[in-house]
């Protein structure tokens, strides 16, 4: 039988840092309310010559350098993004044709804040349904393309940025997959909850009612991951949430039950990168050493639609 792997990751962030002093000269706010509300110190802003695709391309492009594969050796690019601004050529498309790659598969998905996980679900399934061999995934957003810079309490959440995974085929012969079976749904009564939306599009969120439910439910949902995966909670070696809020991500970590495994808290250096924000934090802590070849790993993405999607993956 085909199983799937992530062989490599990489991420890419903008050089400009925008610290909590630099938003303080923007709008009324101050280090300590910004802080204290939602453990963020800086985020990574792009210029307006850096477009979503670049950013993607960065990222990818160290996943294929850590794999020792060339472009040519993908033949499915799957990019989530919520922040591209055309509709035609995908973000997919325009990475394929920075990387100088010859005839891919090129689709872009938008699942906002959930979008990797999704991504990821969907290259482990075309690999195993022999539509695949080698997957390039990138979640990618420019959220300060649709911050409003004058609502202190969104544009403080936002950062720029991109991560990328590689999943190849591999002999499935172990007996817990690689990338783990996909728990993934939606609450569409609670849709308009994050949005983006209008013209120019705009960042807006009930943070309240996300805050409420990610606390209160996420929690199962979690644990129901990992039990698809034959792993219990207490053996994770990592969490790596999406990075919306420090305050949900620690409490939600510690109703999971993963008490032996690291947390990635990337959102207090990165703020909320949208689609970028799982493979930006789990890419960092893998380069790091923190967390060992083979351990595995719970991912859970969160957010607009309102969706979820989350799976445990073993480090590459």
């Amino acid at each position: 039988m085909t199983g799937t792997r992530i062989a490599a990751l990489g991420h890419y962030q903008p050089a400009k840092v925008l610290t909590n002093q630099d938003l303080a000269e923007l709008v009324d706010t101050d280090d300590a309310w910004i802080t204290s509300r939602v453990g963020i110190r800086t985020r990574h802003i792009a210029g307006p010559d850096e477009p979503v695709d670049e950013l993607a391309a960065h990222a990818a492009g160290k996943a294929l350098a850590t794999a020792g594969l060339s472009p040519d050796d993908i033949d499915l690019v799957l990019v989530a993004t919520s922040t591209a601004i055309d509709r035609s050529p995908n973000t997919a498309a325009r990475v394929a044709a920075r990387l100088g790659m010859i005839s891919p598969a090129t689709m872009d998905l938008n699942v906002v804040c959930a979008g990797f996980t999704h991504a990821l679900a969907t290259a482990d399934h075309a690999v195993r349904a022999g539509g695949a061999r080698r997957v390039l995934v990138i979640g990618a957003d420019k959220m300060s393309d649709v911050a409003d810079w004058t609502d202190r309490t969104t544009c403080v959440l936002v950062g720029d940025g991109a991560g990328a995974a590689i999943v190849e085929a591999v002999d499935e012969e172990q007996s817990v997959p690689a990338i783990g079976p996909v728990l993934w749904g939606s609450v569409p009564e609670m849709g308009n909850a994050v949005r983006i939306e209008g013209t120019p599009p705009r960042f807006a969120q009930e943070g309240q009612s996300v805050y409420r439910w990610a606390t209160q439910q996420l929690p199962a949902l979690a644990r129901k991951a990992c039990e698809r995966s034959g792993i219990a909670p207490e053996e994770l070696a990592g969490v790596v949430l999406h990075q919306a809020n420090l305050r949900i991500i620690e409490p939600l970590a510690a109703k999971i039950g993963a008490v032996n495994a690291i947390v990635a808290r990337d959102v207090v250096d990165s703020g909320n990168t949208s689609a970028a924000s799982i493979p930006l934090a789990l890419a960092k802590l893998v380069e790091r050493g923190e967390l060992p070849t083979g351990a595995p790993v719970l991912l859970f993405g969160f957010g607009g639609n309102l969706s979820y999607a989350g799976q445990v993956v073993r480090v590459p």
